[in-house]
């Protein structure tokens, strides 16, 4: 078989994807993301771990040729404000950057993998070799969602459908129908840890608002599951209890849990509702 490529950004996600390539009997060549990925990435048998820094679409490129790489998956987050921020871009890059009619991920990504189709290089699925890990539908934890949550799950959802559109953020943490926070660069565990603070800031009984929250994660429309693929890790579930969020829902067949059964086992210890609907 032909070696395959990986992008590499940031957490687990590029781990699990590479240990399962490795395990479908594929060689790996990672290009890993030096402002992002993770160090121990050394150490789980790739074929060759090349560094490189944001921005070097020219050198990317070149790695691959020289490895004989004409398929690729590009796994783990890059930080948004890394993204339009940090970023040093190439010749190559720049020129694409001057390109967009709108500076977000998705219109930024989609081009980079046009960018990649033109020199020979697919870009696979993200979720292409962990399908088994992407969340089923229904209720997945002992605790289901109770009324009050399940009005929320519904609001949120609405909210973040219209939000997604515009590729602002996959996250809205609700409480009793009342949005309190959204997801933007910041990434869904500080939209969170934000929405915590918000509800703690609002003192004694002349709140109207419950102080439990609802954690609605979803899928764009059109999700394109090439990047940006929404995920949840154990991380989350406990930045949800100290925020003093109660439920989670997803979206099914659209959502990976980058670590299995332990996640829906912290929710349980947790007593967080999991529930996962088919968008």
């Amino acid at each position: 078989m032909q070696p395959i490529g990986l992008i590499a950004g940031n957490g687990k996600f590029p781990l699990l994807v590479l240990d399962a390539a490795r395990a479908a009997g594929y060689d790996v060549v990672v290009a890993a993301i030096k402002e992002e990925t993770f160090a121990e990435i050394e150490s789980h048998g790739a074929a060759s771990v090349h560094w490189l820094s944001l921005g070097e679409l020219s050198k990317l490129i070149e790695t691959f040729h020289r490895a004989g790489v004409t398929r690729a998956v590009m796994a783990g987050q890059v930080k948004h404000k890394q993204i339009f921020s940090a970023i040093r871009p190439d010749w190559r890059l720049a020129k694409l950057l001057l390109s967009l009619t709108t500076r977000n991920t998705d219109s930024l990504l989609g081009a980079v993998a046009k960018v990649l189709a033109d020199e020979g290089i697919t870009l696979e699925s993200s979720t292409w070799l962990l399908e088994p890990l992407l969340v089923k539908s229904g209720v997945l934890t002992r605790r289901a969602p109770s009324e009050p949550e399940r009005k929320n799950i519904d609001y949120g959802r609405a909210v973040a459908r219209q939000l997604a559109q515009h590729d602002i953020g996959q996250t809205v943490v609700i409480a009793e129908s009342a949005c309190v926070a959204v997801e933007a660069m910041e990434g869904t565990d500080a939209a969170i840890e934000r929405a915590g603070k918000i509800m703690g800031s609002l003192h004694g009984d002349a709140s109207t608002l419950s102080r439990a929250l609802t954690v609605v994660k979803i899928a764009k429309p059109n999700q394109d599951m090439r990047f940006d693929v929404p995920v949840i890790g154990v991380k989350t579930i406990g930045v949800m209890q100290a925020a003093g969020a109660t439920c989670l829902a997803l979206d099914a067949g659209k959502c990976l849990l980058l670590d299995g059964d332990k996640i829906l086992d912290a929710a349980n210890v947790a007593g967080v509702a999991v529930v996962a609907d088919m968008a």
